[in-house]
């Protein structure tokens, strides 16, 4: 029940934010009970319909160990939501033992790379050598690529000098209620 409750609250949040005008997708985390439940496609489609939502403006965001417990049937579900115009991203990469071969078969748009190998990546030359081979791995692939747990401006920098343009964490906000986060929009996009 909190999973339908966090899908329909995004929903109502991704229609409220096209309605003022902003053309920001919103990621849902995306737990892997819920990811495998043999409703959960007609579940979603039916919450965004519900919303009289594009799909396109919402970003599933699966873990990479859930997608990786059933490979086969993670494809299957992947793919009939990609068809359904539903943004997918896999979260957590380089954590959950994903092959290569596996991967590029993932009708994924987007890795997200865990935090953990982000939080060392100016002091770790292994964090670093990892953070980097993904973003390389991303632009081959032509997916994008965003980095979780960004907390430092030399973060950033180390990101920004090998591509990867998109964080998250808290060098850019803390996370917010619904009311301030569409405020600091406002400030933003004004």
């Amino acid at each position: 029940p909190i999973g339908r409750w966090v899908l329909q609250t995004a929903c109502a949040q991704a229609k409220r934010c096209l309605e003022r005008g902003w053309s920001i997708p919103i990621a849902v985390n995306i737990s892997g009970r819920q990811f495998k439940q043999p409703s959960f496609v007609d579940m979603l489609v039916a919450i965004v319909e519900g919303c009289d939502l594009d799909p396109q403006w919402i970003e599933l965001e699966i873990t990479e160990s859930t997608i990786m417990e059933n490979v086969d049937e993670a494809i299957l579900t992947l793919t009939d939501l990609k068809v359904r115009g539903f943004r997918l991203a896999i979260d957590d990469f380089g954590t959950g033992y994903s092959s290569l071969a596996y991967l590029k078969r993932f009708p994924i748009s987007k890795l997200k790379i865990d935090r953990s190998f982000v939080r060392d990546i100016a002091t770790d030359e292994n964090d670093a050598a990892i953070v980097t081979s993904i973003i390389a791995l991303t632009k081959h692939m032509e997916l994008q690529v965003v980095a979780e747990g960004v907390e430092t401006e030399e973060q950033i920098r180390f990101l920004v000098q090998r591509g990867c343009l998109d964080g998250q964490g808290f060098l850019f906000s803390r996370p917010l209620p619904a009311d301030q986060f569409e405020t600091l929009c406002q400030n933003m996009l004004s």
